[in-house]
């Protein structure tokens, strides 16, 4: 009982500590990521937060709501948008049927490499997508990494669009990831993450498609040993702001956010890259095999009917256009 009243005091004194040192900043925005503490997303932001309040003398705090305290990321637009939320980290996808600009860098096979994509997104394209949320009551401030999406399957090495052929692999629930696995030859069966699993492990399906870290830790390379590194797909997440929240600051002070937002950046990608790295570790020193050894040109050019279905729009088409001749 000691221990436990103990522990809970503890645990007081650090709410009391926290909530008096928000008391003290004379504003205090309020951040919502789906994301758990500790990810790569909650502390870029919770670093943009040390620097607006070291760079405001500690006039401006911001408070990260992670693990979806505030909602789910479709939920958490709309409420950012009213300014019930100030900032918010969504992944890109869910701004697709909001943002038309948005569909571009979810598009399969758009960004050549991580390095290609670093290039785009910190450029005049990248500036430009931002610039598209000021038409949707938010202010795009920056970019983060949420790594490259490829196939594994519990059947044999994928090396070529032949080997994929037949092959049935999960996928969201979007008809954009229906068509991509479609135009690849494969066969695509949408169903819910958490029974990816069992049906691997059935023969339900052969496969699935996610990160490095997403493979690893939610155990699918227990039963798909074999991890094609395509990187079809590098959908970015965003951190936007409410333009009501925005706008209520001096220019100063949105100086001051804009800034710690871009200077955040480095710190999520690295962050990131080391949660890759040790992902890919763990899925090597199980004796997984991993195919780096693909011609992607096959892959990218079977991608043309999906870009014609989606990308009608020419200010879209020139996006597109724009993106692939980045080097």
């Amino acid at each position: 009982m000691k221990l436990g009243t103990m522990s809970f005091a503890a645990a007081a004194c650090t709410v009391a500590m926290a909530g008096s040192a928000l008391a003290e900043c004379e504003i205090t925005l309020r951040s919502s990521d789906t994301h758990s503490d500790g990810y790569p997303t909650v502390a870029a932001v919770n670093h943009m937060g040390d620097l607006v309040k070291e760079r405001s003398g500690g006039r401006i705090c911001i408070e990260v709501f992670h693990s979806a305290q505030l909602g789910e990321e479709k939920d958490t637009i709309e409420q950012t948008q009213f300014g019930v939320i100030d900032l918010n980290r969504v992944s890109m996808g869910p701004f697709n049927n909001i943002i038309p600009e948005t569909q571009v860098p979810s598009l399969p096979y758009i960004f050549r490499s991580t390095d290609h994509m670093h290039k785009v997104l910190d450029g005049d394209v990248g500036a430009d997508i931002l610039a598209a949320f000021g038409n949707h009551d938010l202010v795009g401030l920056t970019y983060y990494d949420a790594g490259s999406r490829s196939f594994y399957n519990s059947q044999k090495p994928i090396k070529s669009m032949d080997d994929l052929a037949g092959m049935k692999f999960r996928v969201m629930q979007s008809d954009l990831f229906v068509d991509m696995v479609a135009a690849l030859g494969a066969n695509a069966t949408p169903m819910p993450y958490g029974e990816v699993y069992s049906s691997i492990q059935t023969g339900v399906i052969d496969g699935a498609e996610n990160n490095w870290p997403s493979y690893e830790s939610s155990g699918h390379f227990e039963v798909a040993g074999y991890y094609t590194l395509d990187q079809h797909l590098m959908v970015p997440e965003v951190l936007v702001m409410s333009k009501m929240s925005f706008d209520k600051l001096s220019a100063e002070d949105q100086a001051i956010i804009l800034q710690a937002a871009k200077d955040s950046t480095p710190v999520n990608r690295e962050l990131w890259a080391a949660r890759e790295a040790a992902s890919e570790e763990k899925v090597r020193a199980a004796g997984n095999e991993i195919i780096t050894d693909i011609d992607k040109a096959p892959f990218v050019a079977a991608m043309q009917p999906v870009y014609d279905k989606y990308v009608t729009d020419p200010a879209l088409q020139s996006l597109v256009a724009r993106i692939q001749a980045v080097e």
